[in-house]
């Protein structure tokens, strides 16, 4: 066996934030870097949720859930806030030489919030609850390669995958493969009744959530408030007043438009933190005209990026180029030509695809992304130039998630990212996955994941990505015209590390347990 431990699957600067993770802020004396300390109460806005979430791990989909997800359960590993991967329930883990299998040592002396031990079991059904053909898991596609899980002893558990996988460990830190209470042959997910440093005392989809410190959980480095509520405040407006008046706490997503005024009050903390997160506008590759692949590249080539990230971001990320890999990450294509606004280009693959000009409809919502409507009448007017009549469509923000989102055919999307390429392109982009929103299929693409998966030759895995990025970029269904810093915003009252996780929003949503009261 070769002995792979926490340290070393070290991935610091894997995901690059900025110069400054915490930018225009001005600090009371002490600041975010004062030392922790115990209690207080809680309250924090989030810009998502929706009255159709659940409990159930497999259908978290938004920061809502997400940030439930890391408060009230225990994974086995941890993405830390420099990027690399930390032992949470698993204490350590090691991999044989080829990577097919994985033995993940259980902590010991942990507790639900039922008192009930972890045990082996609990792990192993948490994991295969979102195994299987019927599995309709958003995890199902990155837990797929897992060919078969036992206990060995009365600490470990063994997992075989169908193919080599380095990066494997970090797979299961991502929020859905929370650790819940075996129950028969699955889990019981229904209760809430988490082995996380916070207990669920009420749970109001869409609305609201409550917590209360877990007594009896096994670190004493995390959960300093006493309680916490997390509200769900879709309406960008709502959010922002709340932070102001001081009615929230925290609050996520902020208005770009007006964040520089936001940075002026003494009372308010500005983040910035660059990641993976990106911005999308999804066709469905089903559905006409967006079957001709001339059509999607002409879509592609009549959005005007870099217009985007200085009207809708105000500067606040970077252009993208029809791929999900951000610039930081370790295999992303700096090889590949970036496309730029082309009206030439476009009107040239419209020609190709025997049409002078299209009718196209797109949805967005602020649910989508804060400004995803401006954004989408940007494109209505650089895309005329082409011949393009693209009609923005303003959707409903509750709901969006659950009856446009993968239901009408060109639609606006937020994707957070992943912190490995594997895990973003398997979720999202593999033929089948419950998550495709593009409906896109390619062999090519689904041949070379798996090969990428299980090559340990980094020079060789390198290209492999490389071409996985073409192939997404040129071929797919997806325009990726920007990736957005995570913006959040923070009264002074609240304290925090300087550097915050960049692979999720909000200090990657464990704000709730690393952040304390100054």
């Amino acid at each position: 066996m070769a002995l792979i431990k926490s340290g070393m699957l070290n991935r610091r600067g894997f995901l690059k934030t900025t110069a400054a993770t915490a930018i225009a802020a001005s600090l009371p004396m002490g600041g975010a870097m004062a030392a922790p300390k115990r209690g207080g109460h809680l309250r924090a806005g989030i810009g998502h949720g929706q009255t159709t979430d659940t409990l159930n791990p497999g259908t978290y989909e938004n920061s809502f859930t997400t940030s439930l997800a890391y408060a009230i359960h225990g994974h086995l590993t941890e993405v830390a806030q420099d990027g690399s991967l930390i032992p949470e329930l698993a204490e350590s883990w090691e991999a044989s030489d080829d990577a097919t299998v994985w033995r993940f040592k259980i902590r010991q002396g942990v507790e639900f919030h039922s008192g009930k031990p972890l045990e082996l079991q609990d792990v192993v059904n948490s994991i295969n609850f979102h195994r299987g053909e019927d599995s309709t898991s958003a995890a199902g596609p990155i837990v797929a390669p897992i060919e078969e899980i036992a206990t060995e002893g009365t600490d470990t558990v063994v997992i075989t995958l169908n193919g080599g996988n380095a990066d494997f460990p970090f797979t299961l830190s991502d929020y859905h493969i929370a650790i819940c209470k075996a129950d028969g042959d699955s889990i019981d997910w229904k209760s809430g009744d988490g082995c996380g440093s916070y207990k669920l005392t009420n749970f109001n989809p869409g609305v609201s959530y409550s917590l209360e410190r877990h007594e009896n959980h096994w670190r004493d480095d995390v959960a300093w408030f006493d309680s916490a509520e997390i509200l769900a405040l879709v309406d960008q407006n709502a959010r922002t007043t709340a932070l102001v008046s001081g009615d929230v706490d925290v609050a996520d997503r902020l208005d770009l438009k007006t964040v520089g005024l936001l940075a002026r009050k003494p009372d308010i903390q500005i983040n910035s933190v660059a990641g993976t997160q990106h911005y999308t506008f999804a066709m469905d590759t089903r559905a006409d005209p967006f079957t001709d692949n001339h059509v999607r590249q002409a879509l592609k080539y009549a959005v005007n990026r870099e217009e985007l990230v200085e009207k809708i971001l105000f500067g606040y990320g970077s252009v993208g180029n029809d791929h999900p890999i951000g610039r930081g990450q370790r295999f992303f294509n700096s090889e590949m030509e970036q496309k730029t606004y082309d009206p030439d280009k476009a009107k040239w693959h419209l020609e190709q695809a025997g049409l002078d000009s299209i009718n196209v409809s797109l949805s967005a919502a602020d649910a989508a992304f804060v400004g995803a409507v401006d954004a989408t009448v940007l494109y209505q007017s650089s895309a005329a130039k082409a011949g393009i009549n693209l009609k923005p469509v303003r959707e409903p923000n509750d709901g969006y998630w659950s009856d446009v989102w993968m239901k009408k055919p060109f639609v606006s999307v937020y994707w957070s990212g992943r912190v490995v390429e594997d895990q973003m392109f398997s979720t999202a982009y593999k033929c089948g996955a419950s998550w495709n929103d593009t409906f896109w299929c390619n062999d090519r693409f689904d041949e070379l994941m798996g090969k990428a998966r299980s090559e340990l030759d980094e020079a060789k895995r390198r290209q492999m990505y490389y071409e996985m990025q073409d192939l997404v970029a040129n071929e797919g269904g997806v325009v990726i015209p920007m990736f957005a810093n995570w913006v959040f915003g923070n009264s002074t009252k609240v304290g925090h590390t300087e550097q915050m996780s960049s692979n999720w929003d909000v200090d990657g949503m464990r704000f709730i347990e690393r952040w304390w009261f100054v």
